[in-house]
């Protein structure tokens, strides 16, 4: 993948250090976002989402406009002004049978509109990524954006569900335009967007954002501690996806338990003594929006 969006040459010092110090950190602070992806997706994601940030583990959240759940998590937010959280731009749907449409009209953005009026389905992520448009895309997330704007609320960050900004090199450009406009950071996930990101002189996550769906279900508590535990010096993040355990969540998607045993996680004693032990610092997206502005403004 080759981006087409350059501002510096590459950085000569490592990537950790250099993000720390674009920070205000040492060289050797171990900073971690825990972040919970899919805030607005349903009730149960809603009430896990704000608990295990406002009493557990997890430091921020991202919202998803597009879904029926949105006005409850827009409330959650304003009667806990205190929570960060970002846009977690959507254009795709994962359910079979809970789906959802487009924010900006359909005639406008017609490569992102899938079969019944819909997002197109995850499993035709490749094909939808091969032919939308990018003018139409950036247009949806527009739209997601000012969409959030309006309710008075403010975001830190972008990042995007099914990681979907991510898979070509000039959305993921669109993405960090959209980013620089409206004042916010951007989730860099993996190589060589992390980077790129890093040459534009801006802070991003040092080492590929770890997915919680992409861990084992057995033994998943005890594979979180022994990475909080070896974490790197340097800014880490992990997406979590924690829901209450309940029926909408079952009947929503068959991989619930892995929502389960996030939310688990997040509100167990044993992590938390675990970031005290070892000194490291929870983090979330408001000092690296503060440094992209301040680059913005130079």
């Amino acid at each position: 993948m080759t981006l087409v969006i350059t501002e510096k040459g590459p950085d000569p010092m490592s990537s950790g250090t250099r993000t720390n110090e674009l920070l205000g950190y040492p060289a050797d602070a171990r900073l971690l976002i825990v972040n919970n992806d899919d805030f607005g997706m349903c009730h149960a994601i809603n009430e896990a989402t704000i608990r295990s940030i406002t009493q557990g583990l997890a430091t921020s959240c991202t919202l998803m406009m597009p879904c029926p759940w949105r006005p409850e998590a827009i409330d959650l937010l304003r009667r806990h002004p205190d929570v960060p959280f970002g846009v977690h731009l959507t254009a795709v749907c994962e359910h079979a049978n809970y789906c959802w449409t487009p924010m900006a009209s359909p005639e406008k953005v017609p490569s992102v509109v899938g079969e019944g009026g819909y997002y197109w389905r995850y499993e035709r992520i490749d094909e939808f990524i091969e032919q939308v448009s990018a003018d139409e895309l950036e247009l949806e997330f527009r739209t997601q954006i000012e969409a959030l704007l309006e309710t008075g609320l403010r975001p830190t960050h972008l990042d995007s569900h099914c990681h979907t900004h991510t898979r070509r090199p000039d959305l993921f450009d669109r993405v960090v335009g959209l980013a620089i406009e409206y004042g916010l950071a951007v989730r860099a996930h993996t190589e060589p967007l992390i980077e790129e990101i890093r040459r534009r002189g801006r802070p991003a996550n040092d080492f590929d954002v770890l997915d919680s769906y992409r861990l084992d279900l057995d033994g998943k508590q005890r594979r979180y501690c022994q990475m909080l535990r070896e974490l790197p010096a340097g800014l880490t993040e992990w997406a979590t996806h924690p829901a209450l355990e309940a029926d909408e969540v079952r009947g929503m998607e068959p991989t619930w338990e892995v929502r389960k045993t996030d939310l688990d996680f997040l509100m167990s004693d044993e992590p938390k003594r675990i970031i005290e032990e070892e000194g490291i610092i929870p983090l979330d997206y408001r000092p690296l929006q503060k440094a992209w502005r301040e680059i913005n403004d130079s």
